[in-house]
């Protein structure tokens, strides 16, 4: 681990750095564009620090960045404020607003916030604070934006989208795990196992639908979670559907889909749908939240009625059925993700960052 030493206090030496925070458990969409966003800010060139939750995987996966440090914490996390004194402290999670609101006021840490979830923000004093005490707030959506100005309508946001994560791709792999699903169509889904929010619970019933009527269906559920076990439980009893659990190579599962689907209940952007758009797959989603700001119904993808396994079977069955159509969609949605790179997102940020008096070098 690069050396904490001066990270409490000291001046900074010829500018003022970039202090991340993400004390979120887990590694979920906000931390791969964590993760995204600091590797491209460090190859260009911008001096970074991160304060992260201890033992969990983005403490490991940062550890090869460039002249990052990191400063692992354990809780109570407010404890740690004075290790940031002065800083200008970028939060990416809750638990890492709350933080960086604290260190704000007791330590005179300058902090801006990226809001990654569309559902409003607590009423409690304290939250309101946080984000009117912010310097900014940047957002993946408009979506988001209208949650966020109906919610504080003096906040002013700037709006960031995800980027794609130009995942590996072993080809080799990827056929392997394609031989080894039976079925003709393969039905892909990438993401936390969580029903409330992804709508996992749909997708299974529009996977039995379709294999009811034809066996040659196959579903995919890439990811782990809270409701992972509860998932499994209700498929044990179906030979068309396979949990994977958490994954490093998600390039290789989305190269061997035939389709992907993602019926989410409520979504801020979506940010695996960009994924699944660089891998120039059919999708089919949602019509919820920002994931019409990705995807255009008939344009890149099919968007669906929330919580209607009928409809978003009927979709599935409609993109096997045309194959003309699929492959238009997916190719579509392949060009329309070329705009949005880690390198996009990083310049963004650096030229929101300068707008609070943050030098790029």
């Amino acid at each position: 681990m690069s050396t904490l030493a001066g990270f409490s206090g000291d001046p900074m030496s010829s500018c003022p750095v970039i202090t991340h925070v993400n004390l979120a458990r887990g590694f979920r969409g906000g931390e791969r564009q964590t993760e995204l966003l600091v590797r491209e800010l460090a190859g260009f060139g911008v001096r970074q620090r991160i304060v992260l939750r201890a033992g969990q995987p983005l403490v490991a996966r940062l550890k090869d960045v460039p002249g990052l440090e990191r400063l692992p914490i354990g809780k109570p996390f407010i404890r740690h404020v004075c290790k940031v004194r002065g800083a200008f402290l970028h939060a990416h999670d809750g638990k890492g607003a709350h933080f960086a609101h604290a260190a704000h006021r007791w330590v005179g840490a300058r902090y801006v916030l990226t809001r990654r979830v569309d559902n409003r923000p607590s009423a409690s004093r304290q939250t309101r604070a946080m984000y009117a005490q912010a310097a900014g707030v940047a957002v993946l959506s408009r979506a988001i934006e209208r949650v966020m100005t109906a919610y504080l309508p003096e906040l002013g946001c700037v709006i960031i989208p995800s980027a794609a994560g130009a995942l590996s791709v072993d080809t080799e792999r990827a056929a392997a795990l394609r031989r080894s699903w039976p079925g003709d169509c393969v039905v892909g889904h990438v993401g936390a196992l969580d029903d409330s929010q992804k709508g996992q619970h749909d997708l299974i019933a529009a996977v039995r639908e379709l294999a009811g009527r034809d066996d040659g269906w196959y579903g995919v559920f890439v990811g782990g979670g809270t409701d992972e076990a509860a998932l499994k439980q209700a498929v044990q009893d179906s030979h068309n559907i396979a949990f994977t659990g958490h994954v490093d190579n998600v390039g290789d599962y989305l190269a061997a889909f035939d389709l992907f689907a993602f019926p989410s209940v409520h979504e801020g952007l979506g940010s695996t749908l960009l994924d699944a758009m660089q891998a120039g797959l059919p999708i089919v989603a949602s019509a919820v939240d920002g994931i019409p700001e990705l995807i255009a119904h008939e344009v890149n993808g099919l968007l669906v009625p929330p919580r209607d396994p009928a409809a978003l079977a009927a979709a599935l069955a409609r993109l096997r059925a045309d194959p003309v159509l699929a492959t238009r969609l997916g190719e579509t949605g392949r060009q329309r993700v070329a705009g949005y790179t880690a390198a996009a997102m990083a310049h963004r940020y650096l030229r929101w960052y300068e707008t609070f008096g943050v030098p790029r070098h």
